[in-house]
């Protein structure tokens, strides 16, 4: 069992790093390579879902301990959405490397600012509401991963979802905290409409958001477990970062790095060993990553089945649901469609249903091979 400490101020220890990357192909064509779904509204609040990440944990963290890593290609999109951001705490890739190279990139560098600093990852695509609660639930993970235990954060289900991963929870932490911490037994996919049923009904099982809250150099020494070229690459780069050397060991050591997720360098491992706990947590969270989720989230205690999302969208419907979003200014008419998604751009127009939404992205995948990709 990793050894206990005390420290009062774990919070104010805490660095917030936002991966803002990813295009989101299941949500084509309104998100593509220029445009990708963390720089959209799609909410219909009038702000991105990054601003509305940042602004999450404004309350949490002063903007010298929120980091930003982002693709080269949105840099200035990002600086342009965030002008709180410090330069610094702008971290880019020059190509996608998935979450384990992005993370751990940033916990290198927070290692060598402060030995004692403690990460946590939030991605910048997900939606969530009540951030009071979600502020308590980082507060508790802040005080487990000051203990030298690797935190997460997960949702308790409302309904039986296939499309996010679960969280199997174990016994009680109350040494860690006085309530809702939990030892981590497994790490489960997306399972199954039964399997899910099962679970939700069960109850013990958590939806995985995909938060992760730890020291640095614990995050890295975990990682270092199963990818030991690439924390050892990640931390050569960090100590580089921010002289004139930077460029060229960058150039040198990120095109060689795995593309593999934190999930698998990490989370399951961690699990594995005992060192992984899960802060149970109140707050609605959805990570909207198909027009079915989108649909769902612009219509839920509005009182209308038909989601329209779009300025200027001029949508007329006659007993029809689910969503329709518009980026044209064409009028969008509809006649008893249930749950038809209506995607209509300036060079694309896409029409499908919520119960197939999650296959938009198959369609992405054909696109790449076919010649499609100015499309992208």
């Amino acid at each position: 069992m990793p050894k206990a400490t005390t420290h009062p101020s774990a919070l104010d220890r805490l660095t917030c790093v936002i991966p803002a990357g990813g295009v989101g192909s299941r949500l084509w064509p309104l998100s593509r390579a220029n445009a990708p779904k963390f720089l959209l509204d799609l909410t219909g609040s009038g702000d991105s879902l990054l601003r509305a990440t940042w602004d999450r944990l404004a309350p949490v963290a002063p903007p010298e301990r929120i980091m930003v890593v982002t693709g080269n290609a949105h840099r200035d999109s990002v600086a342009a959405q965030l002008p709180e951001l410090l330069p610094e705490n702008l971290v880019t890739e020059s190509e996608p490397k998935d979450s384990s190279a992005a993370i751990g990139l940033a916990a290198a560098i927070l290692e060598l600012r402060d030995p004692d600093a403690i990460l946590g990852s939030f991605a910048a695509d997900h939606v969530i509401r009540g951030d009071v609660l979600f502020q308590r639930a980082v507060a508790t993970a802040a005080q487990a991963a000051d203990q030298g235990y690797i935190a997460t954060i997960g949702i308790h289900p409302s309904h039986p979802a296939t499309g996010f991963g679960y969280i199997a929870c174990g016994s009680a932490r109350g040494d860690l905290a006085p309530f809702d911490v939990y030892e981590v037994t497994e790490f489960v996919e997306k399972p199954s409409a039964e399997k899910a049923s099962d679970y939700v009904e069960a109850g013990g099982y958590l939806w995985n958001a995909g938060m992760f809250i730890a020291k640095a150099s614990v995050l890295l020494d975990q990682m270092a477990l199963a990818e030991p070229d690439m924390v050892r690459s990640l931390r050569e780069m960090a100590a580089a970062w921010g002289t004139e050397r930077s460029a060229d060991v960058r150039e040198r050591l990120w095109p060689v790095l795995p593309k593999i997720a934190i999930d698998y360098t990490v989370a399951e491992p961690a699990a594995a060993a005992n060192k992984m706990v899960c802060v149970a947590a109140h707050f609605d969270w959805d990570d909207v990553g198909d027009f079915a989720s989108v649909a769902n989230l612009l219509t839920r205690g509005r009182g209308s089945d038909l989601a329209v999302l779009g300025d200027g969208a001029q949508v007329l419907s006659d007993g029809s649901s689910g969503i329709v979003v518009s980026e044209s200014d064409r009028l969008v008419a509809l006649v008893g469609m249930e749950d038809v998604v209506v995607v209509d751009t300036a060079d694309v127009l896409l029409v499908t249903s919520k119960s197939r939404a999650q296959d938009v992205k198959s369609l992405v995948n054909r696109m790449k091979v076919s010649g499609g990709g100015h499309l992208l």
